[in-house]
C-alpha cells in the first residue's frame, strides 16, 4: 500500500493545530473554581446590599398554583463573604407576616432563624436543612441566600454555546450528598450570570432544572428578574419573578436581629 506523503503531513500539520488550539481554550479559561466563585458573587453578591420584592407561582403537575409575595433584604457584612439576609412575608394569608432571617458565614455553616406568627415563636433552622424546600416552592433555603462554594468540589467539563452565549458548563460535586450529589452550571462567559443549572442525584438521575429566565442589568449588576426551578420528580415548579430590586439603598446593620424577626422594619417592607 502506497502512501501519499503530502497527505499524511497535512493530516500531521492539521493534528498539531487542532492541538494547539485546545490548549489555547483551555489556558483561557480560568479554572472552574473562580468562574463558580465569580457566578455566586454576581448571583448574591451585587453591590453592598440590595432590597426586592419576589412573587412567586408554586404550580403542581396539574397546573393548580399557590402564590407567594415577599420582600427581601440582603447586606453584605464583609469582604470575607459573610452576608445577612430578612424576608418578609406578605401573601398569601397563611404565611403573612411570617419572617425568615439568615445570618450567612463563609467559613461555617450559616445560621438561619423563621418567625412563625401563628404561634408567635422563633424557631431556629438547622444547618442540614439548608437543602429544604423554602416554603413550599421548589427553591431551597441554600438557593435564596446562597451557597458555600467549598461545599463543592469543582470541574470545568467544557466551554459551549447556550441560549446563543458563550458558557462554561461547570460540574460542582457535593462533599456531603443529600437530597442530591452533584450539579452542573452553564455559567455566562461575559456576566457570570448562571443560565442554567441541572441536579443529579445517587443514581446519576436529574432531579431538579433550573433556568434564568430573564435577565436585566440594573445600576451596573446584571440580574436574574425571572427564574424558575422545576423539580422532574414530583412535575412541580415554582417560578420567581423579582420586582423593584434596588441596589446600595443603605439597609442598618441592626436589621437583621430577632427583634426585627417580631417586629418587621415598615420603612423597608412596604
Amino acid at each position: 500500500m502506497k502512501f501519499n506523503v503530502k497527505i499524511i503531513k497535512g493530516l500531521i500539520a492539521g493534528l498539531f493545530v487542532s492541538v494547539s488550539v485546545l490548549s489555547e481554550v483551555n489556558a483561557a479559561a480560568p479554572d472552574a473554581r473562580t468562574i463558580v466563585n465569580n457566578s455566586l458573587n454576581l448571583f448574591y453578591s451585587a453591590a453592598n446590599d440590595m432590597s426586592v420584592n419576589v412573587k412567586m407561582r408554586l404550580i403542581n403537575s396539574q397546573g393548580k398554583e399557590r402564590q407567594r409575595e415577599m420582600t427581601l433584604l440582603r447586606k453584605d457584612v464583609n469582604d470575607a463573604g459573610d452576608q445577612h439576609y430578612y424576608i418578609f412575608f406578605h401573601a398569601p394569608s397563611d404565611v403573612k407576616s411570617t419572617t425568615f432571617m439568615v445570618w450567612k458565614h463563609a467559613q461555617k455553616d450559616d445560621d438561619r432563624w423563621i418567625y412563625i406568627p401563628a404561634i408567635k415563636l422563633v424557631r431556629r433552622i438547622a444547618a442540614d436543612d439548608k437543602r429544604s424546600s423554602f416554603v413550599g416552592s421548589d427553591f431551597t433555603y441554600e438557593d435564596v441566600s446562597g451557597r458555600n462554594i467549598n461545599d463543592e468540589t469543582h470541574k470545568l467539563l467544557r466551554s459551549v454555546k447556550y441560549a446563543q452565549r458563550p458558557v462554561y458548563v461547570v460540574e460542582s460535586t457535593l462533599k456531603r450528598p443529600t437530597d442530591y450529589v452533584k450539579r452542573v452550571s452553564w455559567i455566562d462567559q461575559e456576566t457570570w450570570v448562571p443560565l442554567r443549572e441541572e441536579y443529579f442525584d445517587v443514581r446519576n438521575q436529574k432531579v431538579r432544572i433550573f433556568t434564568a429566565d430573564k435577565i436585566k442589568k440594573i445600576n451596573n449588576h446584571y440580574t436574574v428578574t425571572e427564574r424558575t426551578m422545576k423539580n422532574l420528580q414530583t412535575g412541580h415548579q415554582t417560578k420567581a419573578v423579582f420586582e423593584n430590586v434596588k441596589y446600595d439603598v443603605g439597609l442598618e446593620d441592626n436589621l437583621f436581629n430577632e427583634r426585627y424577626l417580631r417586629n418587621p422594619p415598615r420603612k423597608w417592607i412596604q
